[in-house]
């Protein structure tokens, strides 16, 4: 990724922060933190699903906008027919929370940097780093725990072994306590 694509997400990142951090300040609130652990799927282009695992953690300012960054690693999986691939997920996301009336359901989304490495044996490692997100539902069990399923996309990874430019996404089942 060229430099000047670099400093356009890094200021993106930087913009979404600031909004939710004068928003706390608008309101009056202060941040409400939570930290969470999530397993799922992750699906890499031209190659078997691997099961991914991660943590992540964040803050809300208001009741919508909030900050998230995540860590996602995956287990072994068959890339194909002799190699097989591991990846890793560094995010930092912004976040708005939808919750429907009357309801301990909401609606999550969150769109962000993130940056997704892929590592196939014998072949070395690729990243890259760009825009990425997710969409969600989420279950607030108590005042200070939730639980989330999620679709989550990340960036394209080029010239991956002999396979080329791979997409990648997820589906996450995750779990969070807030202070």
């Amino acid at each position: 990724m060229k430099l000047l694509q670099k400093t356009l997400l890094a200021l993106a990142a930087g913009s979404m922060m600031t909004v939710g951090a004068q928003a706390a300040v608008n309101y009056g609130m202060t941040a409400q933190p939570y930290i969470g652990a999530k397993i799922g799927q992750y699906d890499l282009d031209s190659a078997d699903d691997a099961t991914s695992y991660g943590v992540y953690g964040g803050a809300k300012f208001t009741p919508n906008f909030g900050i998230e960054a995540e860590y996602m690693t995956t287990s072994d999986a068959d890339f194909s027919s002799n190699r097989e691939y591991s990846a890793d997920v560094y995010g930092l996301y912004g976040t708005y929370d939808y919750t429907f009336p009357g309801s301990d359901m909401y609606a999550k989304g969150r769109l962000g940097v993130s940056k997704n490495k892929v590592d196939v044996d014998r072949s070395g490692s690729r990243s890259d780093t760009g825009i990425a997100g997710g969409l969600g539902l989420g279950y607030n069990l108590a005042s200070n725990a939730a639980v989330e399923l999620a679709y989550d996309w990340y960036p394209t990874v080029d010239n991956v072994a002999d396979k080329g430019d791979l997409d990648a996404s997820g589906i996450t089942l995750g779990a969070n306590f807030k202070f």
